[in-house]
């Protein structure tokens, strides 16, 4: 991969870093699946009025929309509202790269190296360790539901490849328009009309601003530099640069939230990284320039 496009991949988990702690003051905020619902309508509104569709079949849009928007954020945002700390979900999230790597090898018949495969078990095994400190249901239920996130960023990531070389910014603005109504429908069903009401009606610039930020920077610009960097290079080579994601995640969530995770936690954290390590030797036969 060349240096620029791996620059380009380290601005993305900076910004994706620090989502974490802006979608745990979203959720805290606002009810979880209200606020992805709006994240996207930000996202989608009024760029669609200006962005012409992508290139691509539209059930692949709207595909790639329910995988993205309301898969992956709906379980992420109600994980992080029933108790995950935005640093440890920034590193769970990441096994969306071992999702995608096994996806794409049933799917798109990208076989991976041997390395990748000990890289994703020593990454899982991180996972399993986190989730020894989690045994009991409440706490058990957010970190399963931050899994079912990832496996729906790898699903969303294998829509991207098998999109091809789509406008990445047209697909991420009209992918995001599928989101916001069948969020929103799924707040008014979880969270009931009264909550939704009452949060709409107390809607402040703080709560634009958070939003904002989760719909522009780290919706927008991430994810049309993400998937015009899937469109370039294969998806086993992209998908583990999110691994770093944690080390921006963690450290913000520790600056702005005053977050700490246990010692069992960190020992996970650890092996977690190691695997992202471990994956990126597939990147070293690649040339740089």
């Amino acid at each position: 991969m060349p240096i620029r496009h791996i620059a380009l991949a380290l601005l993305v988990v900076a910004i994706w870093g620090f989502n974490f702690v802006v979608i745990k003051l979203s959720v805290a905020a606002l009810p979880p699946l209200l606020a992805a619902a709006l994240r996207f309508a930000f996202a989608a509104v009024p760029l669609v009025f200006f962005i012409k569709p992508p290139k691509v079949a539209w059930y692949l849009v709207i595909a790639y929309g329910f995988a993205f928007g309301v898969g992956l954020y709906g379980f992420l945002n109600l994980s992080m509202a029933w108790g995950m700390s935005a640093g440890l979900s920034s590193l769970v999230l990441q096994t969306q790269a071992f999702f995608t790597m096994a996806l794409a090898f049933f799917l798109l018949g990208e076989r991976p190296r041997r390395v990748q495969i000990i890289g994703a078990a020593i990454a899982f095994a991180g996972i399993a360790v986190i989730g020894t400190e989690r045994l009991g249901a409440t706490a058990l239920l957010p970190l399963g539901m931050t899994l079912m996130a990832a496996l729906c960023w790898g699903c969303a990531n294998i829509l991207i490849k098998k999109a091809g070389k789509v406008d990445p910014v047209s697909l991420t603005v009209w992918g995001a328009l599928v989101a916001p109504l069948p969020l929103l429908a799924l707040s008014l069903l979880n969270e009931g009309p009264g909550a939704v009401s009452a949060a709409l009606l107390g809607f402040s610039w703080g709560d634009a601003g958070l939003i904002a930020f989760l719909a522009y920077p780290a919706t927008l610009l991430g994810m049309a530099i993400w998937s015009w960097l899937l469109g370039q290079h294969p998806a086993s080579v992209v998908a583990p640069f999110t691994l770093l994601v944690p080390i921006t995640g963690l450290a913000s969530g520790y600056l702005v939230l005053g977050e700490t995770i246990t010692p069992i936690e960190i020992a996970g954290a650890v092996l977690v990284i190691a695997g992202l390590l471990v994956t990126l030797l597939r990147a070293r036969a690649t040339p740089l320039l």
